[in-house]
């Protein structure tokens, strides 16, 4: 099966600005990948690129089969959805009218618009005017359009942005229950220890140029960054602060926990040390989190490529 995104070395310019650079990415059905990067990154370009709302410079872009700035682009709208960072709606219409319009302009079932104002709670407020409407709550009504048509393919641009914890983490259930039924979800956030769970993998880049793709075990071995180990008992302070390889270091959180940053060849070393120990109680093992991969692979990034140019 062909990939529902596909960039073959993809070039984008304003001028002299290069804002993707040769770019190779595939992304398959049922897929959920992150798309990370400071501003400037080439993240929204990407997005525009997939969209068709951009040409490449250079290169190829398919998606769902065709080049999404040619003749494919009126089918190829009809089973995306997309929700930018910063939604905007007309504020006389209700919830319902602005769905309704949505429905109509896409060509889909305008049956399902109560349906999806139920699903992203905003049942309650359909029939009241957008300008009433919190930020959450309009964030909410984005996703809802974006939902229209049960679409194969979903961009999801800061999709948190304005939402509680407990609604981000029926946000993000509903991308869970979107990928089971085969839709594929391309999301870019800065709030990384809220993706991690639910993404498949992470494309992180750095001013137009790819840093590093994969997922969240690609991305610790590429980086092979320590990992964490917290041991937890009565004598774990004195047992635990001299170790024979240099490179683990021993933090004592107080008089009963240490922390050891341990490199990942060391780990079965360390971890049959302790459990070899009597006074130990409790060990969890942390692993480097998205955040810190995302650190590590945008290191080496030039103050210019971390800017505001997006």
């Amino acid at each position: 099966m062909s990939a529902v995104i596909d960039f073959q070395s993809v070039t984008r310019r304003d001028g002299n600005l290069v804002r993707l650079d040769a770019l190779d990415l595939q992304v398959s059905e049922g897929e959920v990948l992150a798309l990370l990067g400071h501003n400037g990154a080439g993240k929204t370009t990407t997005m525009h690129l997939i969209l068709g709302l951009l040409s490449p410079s250079e290169g190829r872009v398919a998606v769902l089969g065709g080049a999404p700035d040619g003749a494919h682009a009126e089918t190829l709208r009809r089973r995306l959805g997309y929700l930018p960072e910063n939604v905007s709606f007309y504020e006389q219409l209700s919830g319902r009218e602005v769905l309704d319009y949505f429905a109509r302009l896409k060509r889909v079932d305008r049956r399902q618009v109560d349906e999806l104002l139920d699903q992203v709670g905003l049942g309650h407020a359909a029939s009241r005017r957008v300008k009433t409407y919190s930020k959450g709550m309009r964030q909410r009504l984005g996703l809802a359009q974006a939902l229209l048509g049960d679409p194969r393919l979903l961009l999801l641009d800061e999709p948190t942005t304005g939402l509680d914890p407990a609604a981000t983490r029926e946000f993000y259930d509903t991308v869970r229950g979107l990928r089971d039924r085969g839709c594929t979800v391309l999301l870019s956030s800065h709030v990384l220890p809220g993706v991690e769970p639910y993404i498949d993998r992470a494309l992180i880049l750095g001013g137009g140029r790819r840093l590093a793709l994969g997922s969240l075990d690609d991305l610790r071995q590429q980086a092979a960054l320590p990992l964490s180990v917290r041991a937890r008992g009565s004598s774990a302070e004195g047992d635990l602060a001299h170790w024979d390889d240099p490179r683990i270091e021993a933090t004592a959180v107080n008089g009963h926990e240490v922390t050891l940053s341990v490199p990942p060849d060391a780990k079965l070393a360390v971890l049959r040390r302790l459990t070899e120990l009597s006074g130990i109680e409790d060990i969890e093992l942390l692993p480097p989190t998205l955040e810190h991969l995302y650190t590590h692979f945008s290191a080496d990034l030039s103050p210019e490529q971390r800017g505001d140019a997006r």
